[in-house]
């Protein structure tokens, strides 16, 4: 990593460049100049922006002028590698895609993203997703699949309020001591939905998800003494098997300008969740979760220095879910939230996440920006505690390296604080939100 540091200053020492304001347009212009001259301000934008591309044609091509009338590609492809608690070290490939389809100016940005990756805790993990916005933003078309051999580590049910009273099964469920259980387990995911544009930037959508768990392993599973193994007897699940599987049903609204790295506008779904057995679900259940998403840009020369807000929530209306489904920390479709803690260390049936971060440029190319954010967790339990009644925080800071400015990629580096001497680097492609 200091190598790679040091690559990356050396590198973009004498290419620093500043930002060129382009004049606002007179209202009084002809149209089609206008457009002419938006085109050319974001060119002129990107070009004055340094990426990972770049860098590598500066260190294997260094006399290479840059070629600024190339239309740079949507396609990013590196190594995967990522860091967390809850993975330990990742090593494999990824490879990341942006395009607008069609001409119509108004189309957001389609991504979609494949990766394969081992880790240091023998995790093994593929995928393949997709967020498509047909020309004009018609459809919306969202979906991923799944294949992992997964290690979870666990650490009770609730937000680290401990008991004190009740059976020896309440506390080892509330794992006061919070103690670490590791569940191994074979874990396959399908989820497709598709939305259609009923108003401006206003979608409606329904879809399908399958969660599949098999050869789940967790030691003294029949003996009460692990936090699954006394939630699946309390509640009729077995112990080494379950599916999920249900209808969503959701409402989008979308104004963010981009999804990768946005610098303005609102991201928001709502949805209803109902897994139901006659499709293969282990159990009934009934969830509504919430997604919102705020981006604020602070300044029109540099609008990449932006304060964002999310607030990310699931509640369970009926039913039951699998102990390895409940809603808790990186439970969010990105796996992001509640840095500063692994996976899952706090969950419930009812979770909520909020969390706000600065963001800001530190290099005028672009090439390395900054961030600190902060993130407040709340959840219930089963021995009282109610959702909101007790929160849980983290914080941290970290460093973004642009991968593709065409498409806003970036190499996220964080280092995050939690309570209970959590604390850890969290490495990723792109924003957490």
């Amino acid at each position: 990593m200091r190598l790679l540091l040091l690559l990356l200053f050396i590198s973009i020492h004498g290419v620093v460049f500043s930002q060129v304001i382009v004049p606002a347009d007179s209202l009084k212009e002809d149209s089609l100049r206008t457009k002419s001259l938006n085109r050319q301000k974001l060119a002129d934008n990107l070009n004055r922006q340094y990426d990972f591309s770049d860098l590598t044609r500066n260190i294997l091509h260094p006399k290479k002028v840059a070629d600024t009338l190339h239309k740079r590609s949507g396609i990013t492809i590196v190594p995967n590698i990522a860091a967390n608690p809850t993975i330990g070290a990742q090593l494999g490939i990824k490879a990341v895609a942006g395009k607008k389809l069609g001409n119509d100016p108004n189309t957001l940005l389609s991504v979609a993203a494949t990766s394969a990756s081992i880790t240091s805790k023998g995790i093994i993990y593929f995928y393949v997703n997709h967020n498509i916005f047909t020309p004009g933003n018609r459809w919306n078309i969202q979906g991923n699949l799944v294949a992992a051999k997964t290690v979870t580590p666990d650490f009770g049910l609730g937000i680290g309020r401990g008991v004190n009273s009740g059976s020896n099964a309440d506390k080892v469920l509330a794992d006061a001591a919070h103690k670490v259980y590791t569940i191994h387990s074979l874990y396959y995911n399908f989820r497709e939905k598709i939305y259609k544009e009923v108003e401006k930037n206003l979608f409606v959508g329904a879809g399908l998800s399958f969660e599949i768990r098999r050869s789940i392993q967790n030691k003294d599973t029949t003996n009460n003494a692990t936090p699954s193994s006394v939630y699946n007897n309390q509640h009729g699940f077995p112990q080494d098997h379950y599916s999920a599987d249900g209808f969503l049903f959701n409402v989008e609204y979308i104004t963010r300008d981009n999804p990768n790295r946005a610098y303005k506008g609102i991201y928001f779904d709502a949805g209803i969740r109902v897994n139901q057995t006659w499709i293969g679900s282990t159990k009934n259940s009934r969830q509504f979760t919430t997604d919102f998403r705020k981006y604020f840009s602070l300044s029109t020369i540099n609008p990449e220095t932006v304060v964002a807000f999310w607030n990310w929530g699931s509640y369970l209306l009926s039913g039951t879910i699998p102990y390895l489904e409940l809603p808790g920390t990186a439970r969010d479709g990105s796996f992001r939230s509640g840095r500063g803690y692994t996976s899952q260390y706090f969950k419930g049936t009812q979770f909520n996440d909020t969390e706000a971060e600065f963001r800001f440029p530190i290099l005028k190319n672009k090439f390395i920006s900054g961030v600190t954010f902060v993130n407040l967790q709340t959840a219930n339990d089963e021995q009282g505690t109610k959702l909101f009644q007790v929160f849980q925080p983290g914080y941290g800071a970290g460093l973004r390296v642009l991968f593709n400015k065409a498409t806003r990629t970036n190499l996220a580096l964080d280092y995050a604080f939690g309570k209970y001497g959590n604390k850890g680097f969290f490495l990723n492609l792109n924003e957490s939100f």
